[in-house]
Formats: C-alpha cells, structure tokens, sequence
C-alpha cells in the first residue's frame, strides 16, 4: 500500500474512533428529558427483566443466612 492509502486509512479510522468516543456525550447533551422518566411506570421488558438479571451467577450460591429485620 502506498503512503497516501495508509494516510487515508489512518484518518477514516481516527475519525471513526473519535465518533465513536463523542457519541456519549452528544447524545447526553442532546436531549432535554431524562432517559426514564420517573413519573411513567416501567415499560414490560423492564419489569420482567428485573427479577432475572442475576440468576447467572454460580460462584458461591444462595445466601442461607438468616438476617434480623430491622
């Protein structure tokens, strides 16, 4: 490959690697609304979601303590 074609190649992925890491920021600053709105109840997905996020988890099992309330 010549220089020109590895100058030009550098750039789009600097540029492409720049966009990616503005992204974020673009997008927070964009918009005026929260992301969840606290006032709305959960979507479906979300509520259904929840309860299962950590069933994965193996490494050392259910809790069999008993604790107190307080």
């Amino acid at each position: 490959m010549s220089r020109l074609r590895n100058a030009v190649l550098a750039a789009g992925l600097l540029t492409f690697a720049a966009g990616g890491l503005a992204f974020p920021f673009y997008f927070v600053k964009s918009k005026n609304k929260p992301i969840i709105d606290s006032t709305k109840p959960l979507p479906p997905q979300a509520t259904f979601r929840g309860p299962y996020i950590n069933t994965g988890s193996r490494d050392i099992g259910p809790d069999s303590t008993t604790y107190p309330k307080t």
